[in-house]
């Protein structure tokens, strides 16, 4: 693998296919002690339930120890330049997982540390979501090839990360979101000559029901994104025709899965009670954030 993962660009498709299969053998089965001795600074920007929880207990599952650095302790780029933390970090620890506002961020941390970076959520990407993600369609599925996944709202970080991981494993991609807040164009790009190689499909679509028909998983995330409080009203009218629901998941396949990456907003992106729906797996994504991140750092530290 790359040093670092700043995007799931960095990994190549047999390299995802391993991480799926590395990450249920450490769920159903004992978890070595692969990083004993090691150490993970969590560098975050950006409070946090599942990132931080699932981090931590991934290092001490595999033998390992993490430390939480608030942005009070550190200010990133303000109390001290992005490079010294990276530099001085590097002195002490095995490596960085970090949370931020700004994707330039993490590129300059990557750029000045001697130890591996992991995105653990920036405005560009959240690969590590998006990996647990396919881990769980994988986990109910059998594969990952061939399906086809529908995401509904916003083109935001998850978006990319899940357009780009699903082109890497040859699993069909559509998004329908408002005009305006469509996937990055860059992202899209990029993703299409992925496509080219695996054989997935991406559909751009306005209207959610033509993305979700006979969709063999549905998602959606929240309309406004930490650091976007500002916009919520203006993004609460854009959004209303986009709300996933009962009448929405009927046009999914019969065995369709809905997922969500948490928090959510009921009565926004989804109805209310829609969590707790049969078809929702979105506990399981949540959990499988911990495995996926265990074969991930094991990779990448071990």
């Amino acid at each position: 693998m790359n040093k670092n993962l700043l995007s799931v660009s960095d990994l190549s498709p047999e390299e995802i296919g391993s991480l799926m299969e590395q990450a249920l053998a450490m769920k159903h089965g004992d978890t070595p002690c692969l990083l004993a001795g090691k150490t993970l600074a969590l560098l975050f920007e950006k409070p946090s339930l599942r990132t931080r929880v699932s981090f931590d207990m991934a290092m001490h599952q595999l033998g390992g120890y993490a430390i939480y650095l608030s942005p009070q302790e550190v200010g990133l780029g303000q109390r001290e330049p992005v490079a010294d933390v990276a530099r001085v970090l590097s002195r002490y620890v095995d490596g960085i997982a970090a949370r931020v506002f700004s994707h330039q961020t993490l590129v300059a941390l990557a750029e000045h540390s001697s130890v591996p970076v992991v995105n653990a959520l920036s405005d560009w990407e959240h690969p590590c979501q998006a990996l647990a993600d396919l881990l769980t369609i994988y986990e109910m599925k059998g594969k990952l090839a061939g399906l086809t996944l529908a995401f509904i709202g916003d083109g935001n970080n998850v978006a990319n990360s899940l357009l780009l991981a699903s082109a890497l494993a040859g699993m069909n991609f559509r998004c329908a979101s408002p005009p305006g807040y469509q996937i990055n164009e860059v992202v899209l790009a990029q993703a299409r000559v992925f496509a080219a190689h695996s054989g997935s499909q991406i559909q751009i679509a306005n209207k959610a029901d033509e993305a979700v028909r006979n969709a063999d998983a549905v998602y959606t995330d929240v309309w406004t994104s930490m650091g976007q409080e500002a916009e919520a009203g203006k993004r609460r009218l854009a959004f209303s025709s986009y709300q996933v629901d009962d009448k929405l998941l009927s046009l999914a396949k019969e065995d369709a899965l809905f997922m969500h990456p948490l928090p959510a907003h009921h009565g926004e992106e989804i109805s209310a009670g829609l969590l707790d729906d049969p078809r929702s797996v979105v506990f399981n994504q949540a959990e499988n954030r911990l495995h996926l991140q265990k074969a991930l750092l094991a990779s990448m530290l071990g």
